[in-house]
């Protein structure tokens, strides 16, 4: 069975702060970039058999993606389509609003404003996921929670309120295999 691999970018100011980042460019921490050392450690040590690292462009994935290169050696390219999930109205704000959290955030269909729908994104991710499936490359995605989720749905089975909160941590590394 075909891996591909799903990490999250390191900790992010906002991150610290409970912020939405969605697409706001926004840099690492320190802790962040040394988490980004310590999965590219664990990358190199292990036996994931990586042939590629593709990477969101906003700079907390992309340099998530470049520590982890620098540690593996493994080839990077950028994937516009792993870019977050524009929230519109809602970036900045607390994680944890209780209008985001409660109806926002499963309502698949709003734009949030000036945002992107969860069914833009999903479709967007769910074609590169569709790529990916017919070579024999074992990737890497460094992208964003966001993105994780689609990811996830992608590959199971989950109702509303299970993507709603799925989340993953910070350079956490994610294991799907394709059916």
């Amino acid at each position: 069975m075909k891996k591909i691999y799903f990490t999250r970018h390191g900790q992010t100011v906002w991150n610290v702060e409970n912020k939405i980042c969605g697409a706001t460019d926004i840099e690492l921490t320190d802790l962040g970039r040394q988490q980004a050392d310590r999965l590219g450690e664990l990358i190199r040590d292990g036996n994931y058999g990586i042939d590629e690292i593709l990477c969101s462009p906003l700079i907390r994935a992309r340099e998530t993606a470049e520590r982890i290169a620098a540690k593996t050696g493994l080839p990077l390219r950028v994937e516009q389509r792993l870019t977050e999930q524009r929230f519109g109205k809602y970036e900045g704000t607390p994680r944890n609003g209780e209008e985001f959290t409660k109806m926002a955030k499963m309502n698949f269909i709003d734009s949030y404003g000036d945002g992107e729908t969860m069914l833009h994104l999903a479709a967007r991710v769910y074609s590169l996921l569709d790529e990916l499936k017919n070579d024999d490359k074992v990737y890497l995605l460094a992208a964003h929670n966001g993105i994780s989720r689609v990811v996830r749905s992608y590959f199971y089975d989950m109702t509303n309120a299970e993507y709603a909160a799925y989340g993953i941590g910070n350079c956490d590394i994610l294991e799907f295999e394709y059916k």
